[in-house]
């Protein structure tokens, strides 16, 4: 047993008494992370002119911390289930504070990208981490409501994002957009240093490095091809080499995995449905916020003629009812079930995209934006907890590995499939700007909710599957 870690002392079945504070905190850590997207976004701009950074720099800015979040992930999740999730959580959250800090005492792009790839790496030991945390500390309903609370800072991080973006780039300028994080995470690092119980990890096994390169390959090429289509089309040369090399490295990873002595995922994961299903529905779910935030940014900047913080202002309604309808999918979804409200977020989701199409105007699009968000905000209950209920404790953090990494593909997902499908609307320059592009985006936005619906219907389970012990 001297490679177990001693758990807490209390009873076995006794709740950890200072698990709710240990949500907030881990949770407030999350919101970081998704913040540092959409904030660092909105900050582009004014950050591209002080530093000198040609377009592809200002790109990379973004996507550079995207695919070092992506690629490390699942590696994160393991790395959480064989040495304790408590120390990949305290040493993630110390590497993403001081990259913050790094990047803004940046003067320059090495630094900057440097920075932000660093950032990414310290974002991916902590996500998956923490929710492991999340999901060995609760329970029955108070994990539903627990994950309840965490789906809805992922969900409405997002959009309180442009929201702060714009508030700090117009205030003390970009810098602050990295600097806020050094004090909220030092804050943090030191509260859950000591209340964060010592959960026991996996008693034998070790990190699996070819396994882990092989897969944070594979899913690096694959993100990159995605963020390439936005500016080169889905038949893109380099695109598609990109996509058939993910192809030979996931199916080398999967090849590896049956023939190493400690592989790095349990490839019978994968077998679950409620995992399948969990996994499909966060997928889905980040590919339409995403396209959601990216539609509504430009028709509201460029057709309505907003400025930035406009902009960040009205998003705030589509932040608060995805936060107030993940918090109240929490609550029911364990007297409702998973699949009757996956269906219910997904029609609702389909109808608030329809708004816009039907109706023009800066109005028309914030209520669409915002009806939709609430059967989003459900959404990410539903894949959280169908993908997490039926995993077994030394499981939860590479499932949870998993999760985090096809959120990260429906993030890229979306933004691609919505710039090609909006393409004729979508321009940076002055102009007339025609709507037909935003219609044909929400129209496929709406399809795309409308066939999940007969998806999770096959795939979500009635009841989760039943851990293996």
């Amino acid at each position: 047993m001297s490679d177990t870690e001693a758990p807490t002392t209390r009873a076995p079945d006794a709740p950890h008494p200072l698990r709710w504070q240990a949500l907030g905190l881990l949770g407030l850590a999350q919101l970081m992370l998704i913040l540092d997207i959409t904030v660092v976004a909105i900050a582009l701009p004014d950050m591209g002119a002080e530093l000198g950074l040609d377009r592809a720099a200002l790109t990379w800015v973004v996507s550079g911390y995207a695919l070092t979040f992506g690629s490390l992930i699942l590696l994160g999740g393991r790395a959480a289930d064989l040495f304790g999730p408590k120390q990949v959580v305290l040493a993630g959250l110390a590497v993403f504070t001081a990259a913050s800090l790094a990047a803004g005492l940046a003067t320059g792009a090495p630094l900057l990208l440097t920075a932000r790839i660093a950032q990414g790496a310290g974002a991916a030991m902590l996500s998956p981490a923490a929710l492991s945390v999340v999901v060995r500390l609760f329970d029955g309903e108070e994990r539903n409501r627990a994950l309840g609370i965490w789906s809805a800072l992922g969900g409405g991080g997002a959009a309180l994002g442009v929201l702060l973006g714009g508030l700090i780039t117009a205030g003390p300028g970009w810098a602050w957009v990295f600097f806020v994080n050094v004090p909220v995470g030092l804050l943090v690092l030191v509260l859950l240093a000591r209340i964060l119980p010592r959960l026991a990890r996996a008693a034998t096994g070790s990190l699996d490095i070819p396994g882990a390169v092989l897969v944070a390959a594979a899913t690096g090429a694959l993100i990159y091809a995605l963020i390439r289509v936005g500016d080169h089309g889905w038949l893109d040369l380099l695109t598609l080499a990109l996509g058939a090399a993910a192809a030979v490295g996931y199916a080398a990873f999967a090849l590896w995995q049956r023939r190493a002595a400690a592989p790095l995922m349990d490839l019978r994961l994968l077998g679950r449905r409620s995992v399948v299903g969990g996994v499909f529905v966060i997928a889905v779910t980040t590919a339409l916020m995403v396209g959601a935030f990216f539609l509504g940014s430009f028709y509201l900047q460029n057709h309505q003629g907003h400025g930035a913080l406009t902009t960040g202002v009205l998003f705030l309604p589509v932040a608060l009812l995805t936060m107030v309808a993940a918090g109240a999918a929490g609550r029911v979804i364990g007297r409702l079930g998973a699949r009757p409200l996956a269906v219910i977020g997904l029609c609702v989701t389909a109808a608030g995209f329809l708004v816009p199409v039907l109706v023009s105007g800066t109005a028309a699009m914030v209520i669409g934006l915002s009806v939709a968000a609430a059967g989003l905000g459900a959404l990410f209950v539903v894949a959280s907890a169908t993908a997490l209920t039926g995993v077994a404790p030394h499981e939860a953090g590479v499932t949870s590995g998993i999760v985090s990494t096809a959120h990260e593909f429906g993030a890229s997902v979306g933004a691609a499939a919505v710039s090609s499908a909006a393409a004729t609307s979508i321009t940076l320059h002055t102009g007339a700007v025609t709507a037909s592009g935003f219609d044909d985006a929400f129209l496929f936005a709406t399809g795309t909710a409308a066939i999940s619906v007969a998806v999770v219907l096959w795939l979500i389970p009635v009841k989760p599957d039943q851990p293996a012990r």
